[in-house]
């Protein structure tokens, strides 16, 4: 009976470690994103200067980022295809559309309650993805950009749109 109760001690334990290593996603604090964007990003053979009031992101435990922030493309060559830089340091799945870690630039065109988001790589402009982001009725407020932390939400929230994520493991 003690031989029992001790290896359902140490699998309980073991467990509980595992789940210690599994990093933690919080908000990041402004301080944070402003060092981690830059204030002209990078965007294909551009520098966008970049509204650091619209930064969202989040941050793990071991100190990677998922961020974004609206570039300022008003005389710029977007012509509306992009609207908004993101670095990538940790996997994730944005709708259906598989990020690896890097940088990219996304817009969208409006089609009713639907949001049309295509992923570009910012270096090159090379599409990567398209998904959708869907009218979310339960929120209330508008904002340019809001990267939820997975304990809240899995969403990406551009405007009273949301597209769900997945987190991936690096």
């Amino acid at each position: 009976m003690k031989r029992i109760l001790l290896l359902a001690f140490i699998a309980a334990a073991i467990g509980t470690l595992t789940q210690a290593q599994k990093p933690a996603w919080r908000q990041a604090s402004d301080t944070e994103l402003a060092s981690l964007l830059p204030a002209r990003a990078p965007v294909i053979k551009e520098h966008i200067e970049t509204e650091m009031r619209t930064a969202s992101g989040i941050v793990d435990g071991q100190g990677r980022y998922i961020a974004g922030v609206v570039l300022i493309t008003a005389g710029y060559s977007a012509e509306g295809k992009y609207s908004h830089f993101l670095v990538v340091q940790s996997p994730i799945k944005i709708g259906g559309v598989d990020l690896k870690p890097g940088e990219y630039i996304f817009g969208y065109t409006h089609a009713g309650d639907v949001l049309n988001v295509h992923f570009n790589d910012a270096a090159t402009g090379t599409l990567v993805g398209t998904t959708d982001a869907h009218l979310i009725p339960s929120i209330k407020g508008v904002t340019n950009l809001h990267i939820w932390p997975p304990a809240t939400r899995t969403i990406i929230q551009i405007g009273r749109f949301g597209i769900p994520y997945e987190l991936g493991e690096k």
